[in-house]
């Protein structure tokens, strides 16, 4: 039986809470309804925001780990809720950029919609106090935050996760701007944690550029629970039930 009593809860973040599993190598996550932008500035509750993102993660992370990238990832376990291993967060994100948009368009004064060459990774330091500044490799190293090898296996599982996701949207007419990812140390291995969402990554309609992820609610383009309905669809071919 799942057991989410407060006793249990031992991290809660702006979209999860994390809960202990009856195995000590195991959590719990729990995927909140709640909304956030600007570094939790923005906030409101979508209509079953957790329940869609939950599934969406479920199924994205049983690809990459079909794929060769291991997760933290072990099954989904009710509508919200997913068991995983138990991991030590990396605090470096990696943002995979394909198209300039976002926050690389503001940095360099670039207007939105280019595409890239090649994929541009980038580092941040996770660290809400300080606003996930960016920070380079070496620098990540020299600060302690990950090591050589880490980074370098980051990189690698970064560019295999991007390639499945390019794929599987462009198939689905959807164009892969960027997207952020997470790891976790787990027995001495770097596993691919946290979630693919469309809370973390950029999807655009291909061919009329309209946005199907969380700049819907950053920017107030509409109602992000009809959008996230609707990319619900596209994944599954099937509407959210109830």
């Amino acid at each position: 039986m799942l057991d989410l009593t407060p006793d249990r809860l031992v991290y809660e973040g702006k979209a999860k809470q994390v809960y202990r599993a009856d195995n000590a190598d195991e959590i719990v996550i729990h995927y909140k309804d709640d909304a956030t932008a600007f570094n939790g500035v923005k906030k409101a509750q979508i209509a079953d925001k957790g329940v869609i993102n939950c599934k969406l993660s479920a199924f994205f992370m049983e690809r990459m780990g079909a794929a060769g990238v291991p997760t933290a990832f072990l099954r989904q376990i009710g509508p919200r809720d997913q068991l995983c291993r138990k991991v030590e967060i990396i605090p470096v994100e990696l943002v995979v950029r394909n198209v300039v948009a976002g926050s690389l368009a503001k940095r360099l004064g670039q207007p939105e919609g280019a595409k890239l060459a090649r994929p541009l990774l980038e580092h941040f330091y996770k660290s809400d106090e300080l606003n996930d500044p960016q920070i380079n490799e070496e620098g990540a190293v020299l600060m302690g935050y990950a090591k050589a090898w880490e980074l370098a296996a980051m990189r690698e599982y970064s560019l295999i996760v991007n390639e499945q996701l390019q794929a599987f949207w462009g198939g689905l007419g959807v164009d892969l701007v960027d997207f952020k990812l997470e790891f976790g140390r787990f027995h001495g291995q770097v596993v691919l944690a946290d979630e693919i969402t469309p809370d973390g990554s950029r999807l655009w309609e291909r061919g009329t550029g309209r946005k199907l992820d969380k700049d819907v609610f950053r920017r107030d383009l509409g109602d992000l629970s009809d959008t996230y309905r609707e990319v619900y669809r596209r994944v599954f071919g099937e509407s959210l039930p109830g």
